[in-house]
């Protein structure tokens, strides 16, 4: 009920302002000097109270223009709400979506794009209509969404998502909902999983395109911009194509990476367990696996004595172990995975040789993992440190028991997945058709107030493209748990990710097919500044401090004043 009085209002404003802003008809006196008319010896001066001879195009010939101040501030906020919804549209039917047809192909390649749209609707529409002077004008409104987005994406939502989800952290691991230690600036904030730190390091990756583009500049040449455009724009286009594979292939990948991990605990367990039983010592004093205690362990092993171990003995050799660390784990999943590593014969079954192969390639590998500092060739000590140093594998690898299931409810299915299409349909719709005329309203803004259209368009308009992701971020992040802060940061990498190839491949298209000058120097540092600050933060760390937040919020005004000093002082270009 609320949504549609919400979507009442905006169609009654939106009616209001047509009426307002129509065509108005009015008669003006011409201030002339004329040397028949008389003084009275005061000398006024009009000029400057003279009516405005600038005039503004209707956009699609009926949506209203104004070349005020105020006027121009009402249009902006009132396109900026219809953004706001379109991104709220896209973002509800993309959820539905994968809700019903899980990750895959939707969640990889469908969701990324849709959630970039506006903002790449936006800049297209920036340089797209017009004269070349006029796209050249306006395409500024363009680039500064495109940095503005991405800005704001790693500083302030970046940031406010630390402060908002802060936990207590002990050995740089977030407690869920734990929260004694206040804002200490060390001891308190968030943690994730292994997945944000890859995310972060393709959103560092995905800035190679702004430096290609920057070569001539660097290199002081005009004669090779156009082409640079054109490589940057087809370097950007195969990261989108890479980033979406990654996306599409992520959940199989992590599957199979969390299977391995699994995998692990098992053959730990099973050593532990032949440890305890074995009569001597599974390693010699010079650290190599002891061939002739395996040997001992295979023969009582092997109860019919047939030199080969079946699948029953195995299951009687490891039924008493207990695989805490192993969800969902039974006897016979543990029997598999063994059998798996050691019939290399592949005859389910598993010889002398095969046992005795099996149990030191493992002990090799958990003499190789463990840690050395403590005591030479411990086996208690390598067990140790090989079972925290994969358990902390497993937890990075996977925070919170994500799943991958995918909803099959039949009839319901069928009206989610149309509801979800026409959610999708709409938020475009509504995304194409007022993404011109508020990119209209920002350069007319510009022209009344003599502010450059890239802060405008820098400040404002992510609040109305970005608003709906912020928003859902920052109630997310704070939940105060691992899982949800893992989602949320992976989805403000991404979220950069996608600006940095899917919206700049729209703006460098733009530039080049338009055939306008790249002049974008200031704008370009200030997007490498931060991706690479807050990328390299995330692609080495797994826990944010309470101080990373500070960090963050504080590269917003930095990012403005640099382009300001680049762009109006020292005049880059």
């Amino acid at each position: 009920m609320a949504y549609k009085s919400k979507h009442h209002l905006t169609i009654s404003i939106f009616l209001f302002l047509v009426i307002l802003s129509g065509p108005t008809y009015a008669r003006f006196i011409a201030l002339r000097s004329s040397p028949d008319l008389l003084s009275d010896g005061v000398h006024l001066t009009l000029n400057r109270f003279a009516a405005e001879t600038s005039t503004c195009d209707e956009t699609y010939g009926f949506l209203p223009c104004t070349t005020s101040v105020l006027g121009n501030i009402f249009l902006i906020a009132v396109y900026g709400v219809l953004m706001f919804i379109s991104a709220k549209l896209l973002s509800n039917g993309s959820e539905l979506l994968l809700e019903i047809l899980g990750p895959g192909i939707i969640g990889g390649l469908f969701l990324p794009i849709l959630g970039a749209l506006p903002d790449a609707m936006l800049i297209l529409v920036s340089g797209l209509s017009g004269s070349t002077e006029t796209a050249q004008s306006q395409v500024s409104v363009g680039m500064g969404l495109l940095a503005g987005s991405t800005v704001m994406l790693l500083t302030i939502i970046w940031g406010s998502c630390v402060i908002v989800g802060k936990c207590d952290l002990v050995d740089s691991v977030a407690q869920d909902a734990e929260d004694t230690k206040g804002f200490n600036l060390t001891e308190s904030g968030v943690s994730t999983d292994i997945w944000t730190s890859y995310s972060a390091r393709m959103m560092v990756i995905s800035v190679i395109p702004f430096l290609v583009v920057q070569i001539p500049q660097l290199l002081n040449s005009t004669s090779g911009r156009h082409l640079a455009v054109l490589i940057g724009l087809i370097v950007a286009f195969l990261l989108l194509i890479a980033y979406c594979l990654f996306q599409v292939l992520q959940p199989w990948i992590q599957r199979r990476k969390l299977a391995y991990v699994r995998h692990k605990h098992v053959i730990l367990g099973l050593l532990r367990h032949l440890k305890q039983r074995a009569l001597g010592r599974l390693l010699k004093e010079d650290g190599s696996p002891d061939t002739e205690t395996i040997e001992k362990l295979f023969t009582a092993t092997d109860t019919n004595n047939d030199k080969e171990i079946s699948d029953i003995e195995l299951r009687a050799l490891i039924v008493g172990i207990h695989f805490e660390e192993i969800i969902d784990l039974d006897c016979d999943d543990a029997v598999n995975k063994i059998m798996k590593d050691f019939d290399t014969s592949h005859n389910n079954k598993i010889d002398k040789l095969e046992f005795v192969n099996g149990i030191s390639k493992w002990l090799n590998k958990i003499k190789r993992g463990a840690s050395r500092n403590a005591g030479r060739y411990s086996m208690t000590k390598f067990f140790n440190d090989f079972h925290k140093e994969t358990k902390r594998e497993g937890d990075l690898l996977d925070v919170g028991g994500q799943s991958d299931e995918v909803n099959e409810g039949g009839e319901n299915s069928k009206r989610t997945t149309i509801k979800a299409v026409l959610l999708l349909l709409l938020g475009t719709i509504i995304a194409a058709a007022f993404a011109d005329p508020l990119v209209d309203a920002v350069d007319n803004f510009s022209d009344a107030t003599s502010i450059p259209a890239f802060f405008i368009s820098f400040i404002a308009l992510p609040l109305a493209t970005n608003s709906s992701e912020a928003v859902s971020a920052i109630i997310f992040a704070s939940r105060d748990k691992r899982k949800t802060a893992s989602l949320t940061f992976s989805e403000l990498y991404g979220a950069a990710t996608m600006n940095n190839v899917l919206c700049l491949s729209v703006f460098l298209a733009l530039v080049y097919i338009r055939g306008l000058t790249w002049e974008f120097s200031a704008e370009v540092l200030v997007i490498l500044i931060v991706c690479l600050v807050m990328g390299l933060l995330g692609s080495f760390r797994t826990s944010y401090p309470l101080w990373t937040s500070i960090l963050a919020i504080l590269l917003y005004p930095f990012s403005l004043a640099l382009i300001y000093v680049l762009d109006y002082v020292l005049g880059w270009s």
